[in-house]
Parts: structure tokens; C-alpha cells; sequence
């Protein structure tokens, strides 16, 4: 072999082989992208579930607190409604202020658990969003495991088969970011 078609075979290569892999490898780029903005996506969402299931957690634990409260002060008013006390205005006061505050806590109740059920909600809603993009996380996974096949085997139907579970993987997560 002469020395211009060794360089002439080496361009060949050069320009036959790896221009035709360069939209593949840009793909497979994009991709992990993706991968790592989707990844962010899911953890951060996972994390809001977490956060709203605490605070959920805590705002019926001020429900059950409260009602127990109330539950006491109740009993109380009626034991000493009919128990003999040596004042009888001093412990119907009494009565009527925790009869009183009772009232208010009923009030508080409501909005608690009102405030409990939205929170509960609101932990729904995020891990369904936080699905969507797991779910997305994978296929995007999938799809640049797929496309860098087609770097070993030089067949494009693994590019594109690659793409096709992309997309399907990005539509996963503009799905997730619609949910409101």
C-alpha cells in the first residue's frame, strides 16, 4: 500500500465512521442531561412528599391534642357541675369559661383537620409528580443506554430505538411538571 491511500483510507475512516456517529454521540449528551435534570427533579419532589407529610403528620397531631383537650375540659365541666362545692357561683364561672373555650376549640378542630386533609393532598399530588419523573428517569436512562449501542455495533436502529424511549421519557416529565 502506498503511503496516499494509507491517508486516503484513514480519511475515509475519519470522515465515514465518526461523522456519522457524531449526531449519536450529541444525542447521548443531551440525553445524560436530561437524566441529570430529571434526577434533580425526582429527588426534589420526593423531598416536598416527605416535607408535607411531616407537616401533615403535625397538624393532626395538634388535632388529637386539641380534641383531647377538649375532651378533658368536658369531663371536667360535668364533674363539677355535679359535684357539691362550697361555691356554687365560683364553679359555675368556671364552667362557663371552659365552656367557652370549648367552643373555640371546636372551631379549631374544624380548621385543623381542614388544614390536616389539604396537606394530605398535597402529598398525593406530589407523589404522583414524583412518579412521572422516576418513570421518566428510567426511560431517559434507558434511552441513552440504548443509543450508545449503536456506538459498538454501527446500527442505527439502536439510536433510534434509544430516541424513542426518550421521548417517551420526556414526555413523562412535562407530564409530571403540568400536574398541578
Amino acid at each position: 500500500m502506498e503511503p496516499n491511500e494509507v491517508s486516503e483510507l484513514k480519511e475515509q475512516a475519519e470522515h465515514g465512521g465518526e461523522s456519522n456517529l457524531r449526531p449519536v454521540a450529541f444525542t447521548m449528551s443531551v440525553l445524560a442531561v436530561l437524566v441529570a435534570v430529571t434526577t434533580v427533579l425526582g429527588h426534589r419532589t420526593h423531598t416536598e412528599a416527605v416535607l408535607r407529610q411531616a407537616k401533615a403528620s403535625d397538624t393532626w397531631n395538634e388535632y388529637q391534642a386539641k380534641k383531647n383537650r377538649a375532651y378533658d375540659t368536658d369531663l371536667a365541666t360535668k364533674l363539677l357541675n355535679e359535684l357539691a362545692v362550697s361555691d356554687k357561683d365560683a364553679a359555675k364561672k368556671t364552667a362557663k369559661e371552659w365552656a367557652d373555650h370549648q367552643g373555640k376549640w371546636a372551631d379549631d378542630l374544624k380548621e385543623e383537620q381542614k388544614e390536616a386533609l389539604a396537606l394530605e393532598e398535597e402529598v398525593k399530588q406530589a407523589e404522583i409528580k414524583a412518579n412521572f419523573f422516576d418513570f421518566g428517569e428510567a426511560l431517559l436512562e434507558i434511552g441513552l443506554v440504548v443509543s450508545s449501542v449503536t456506538l459498538l455495533t454501527r446500527s442505527r436502529i439502536y439510536w433510534y430505538l434509544g430516541i424513542g424511549a426518550s421521548i417517551i421519557g420526556v414526555c413523562s416529565v412535562v407530564w409530571g411538571l403540568l400536574i398541578r
